[in-house]
């Protein structure tokens, strides 16, 4: 099996950009930003405390999150209900990037992704998917973008779907999480000794996938 690992900052396109990988190379594509989000949603709707290591432990022990694939879509299962719909609010994102520094977060999902890995060829995209996960990935991609940039990306997503948004809060939040998703003790951001850099600042999605899938060419 072959594993394409794509680890990056939030908003740098990493989703997009291995969904079309994935597609292109006939492999599956693995949202580990999802299954952390599903987790997050759990901890929101059940109110739970994530700095109480007790009660995040036992809601760990409650949680079962599964990946099923629908018309090559990945859906999101949490105690077998598709929650899919409800992992994109900022407030969903902002819960799993503090939650996801927590260890019983991360050894919730850690087998389930490695899993996946053993079992198809995959494209799998996070954080520390090169650097943690998936440490023997055959190819590893570190995808970034100026805070700027990926504060545009998300401003112009939310206003095209009717939201309200404030793009100096967007950036900030951005910042912040850039900064709790490097400086957390247990599998920090950070990219990988043999990834390769591609900064997504000024360029398309085809000429980022095209730049990935030469790469893989060459491998």
């Amino acid at each position: 099996m072959t594993s394409i690992a794509i680890d990056g900052p939030a908003g740098a396109g990493k989703s997009t950009i291995a969904k079309k990988v994935a597609k292109e190379l006939g492999y599956i594509y693995v949202d580990t930003g999802a299954l952390y989000r599903a987790i997050a949603y759990y901890l929101l709707t059940q109110k739970i405390d994530i700095e109480d290591t007790i009660a995040l432990q036992a809601a760990c022990d409650q949680i079962t999150v599964t990946i099923a694939y629908e018309n090559d879509v990945q859906q999101v299962y949490l105690n077998d209900d598709n929650v899919t719909p409800y992992l994109r609010t900022e407030e969903t994102g902002n819960m799993a990037s503090r939650s996801s520094a927590k260890a019983s977060v991360r050894a919730a999902l850690l087998d389930l992704q490695r899993n996946m890995a053993k079992e198809y060829n995959v494209v799998m995209d996070g954080r520390d998917i090169g650097t943690n996960v998936l440490p023997d990935a055959e190819i590893k991609i570190y995808l970034t973008a100026s805070s700027k940039e990926r504060a545009n990306r998300r401003y112009k997503e939310l206003t095209e779907q009717g939201i309200a948004a404030d793009f100096d809060q967007i950036e900030a939040d951005i910042i912040e999480r850039d900064a709790r998703d490097m400086n957390r003790e247990i599998a920090p951001l950070k990219q990988a000794e043999d990834a390769v850099l591609i900064d997504s600042s000024d360029l398309t999605i085809e000429e980022v996938v095209k730049t990935i899938l030469s790469i893989v060419g060459n491998q």
